[in-house]
């Protein structure tokens, strides 16, 4: 069964008297524990299919799928309990609360979206600190480490609600190219460990090589798919 399932995938936006169709008619689906990419130029709705798959918009038209549940229809309710039981988010500037720690940070979506007791936070959050990397840093905050630091700390707050999709929008961005590669690699390995799916919205032809599969968008459309596979160091 498919993690993620468009059918007929439609997303217009209306300026004044002018309909944009940034998604038209779009079919794909991605398999849990995979690692996909969605390519293409600026404009072509890489960001738009990224804000659908995460509930943060809705479709014009068409049938989204994710984590066995239609997301198409869902009210603004049900799509932020969906969002935090189910996805993960990474972004390119990092996001991270500068004024809470690093192990805060992680610890952020189970109490904001969870409510886990005490005690379960605090092994979760040693369990996600332990596997990026960064077991001996939790007390430091976000000024207080590397831009890599950094996004190893996302993709750790990123799967601590034991998320089945990671939705990561150039992720590798604002990294040097070894930093950038240990990053990929680390994915790689929680997607190993914890079955994850991510899928990326990139330009970095790192991550695209990594890819098990890619989607190539052009205007909205998706005029290429193609399965890769295999982690390339």
């Amino acid at each position: 069964m498919a993690l993620v399932e468009a059918k007929e995938l439609t997303k217009n936006y209306i300026a004044g008297e002018i309909t944009v169709a940034a998604i038209r008619g779009m079919n794909f689906s991605i398999s849990p524990a995979s690692f996909v990419s969605f390519i293409g130029p600026s404009g072509s709705g890489k960001t738009t299919l990224l804000n659908m798959i995460g509930c943060l918009e809705s479709p014009t038209a068409g049938v989204l799928t994710v984590a066995g549940q239609d997301v198409s229809r869902m009210n603004s309710r049900e799509s932020a309990k969906f969002r935090g039981t189910h996805i993960g988010f990474i972004f390119q500037d990092f996001n991270l609360i500068p004024v809470l720690t690093v192990f805060e940070n992680i610890e952020y979506p189970l109490l904001m979206v969870q409510n886990w007791p005490m005690q379960e936070r605090k092994q979760r959050v040693e369990q996600l600190l332990a596997a990026v990397g960064m077991h001996d840093q939790g007390y430091k905050y976000p000024h207080q480490i590397s831009g890599g630091q950094k996004q190893r700390v996302a993709v750790a707050r990123a799967l601590v609600t034991r998320a089945e999709l990671v939705l990561a929008d150039e992720p590798t961005a604002n990294l040097d190219r070894e930093t950038a590669l240990h990053i990929i690699a680390l994915m790689k390995a929680m997607r190993d460990e914890f079955g994850t799916t991510f899928i990326f919205s990139t330009h970095d032809p790192k991550i695209v090589s990594n890819a098990e599969t890619v989607f190539t968008l052009e205007d909205g459309l998706l005029v290429a798919s193609d399965t890769v596979g295999g982690f390339h160091g």
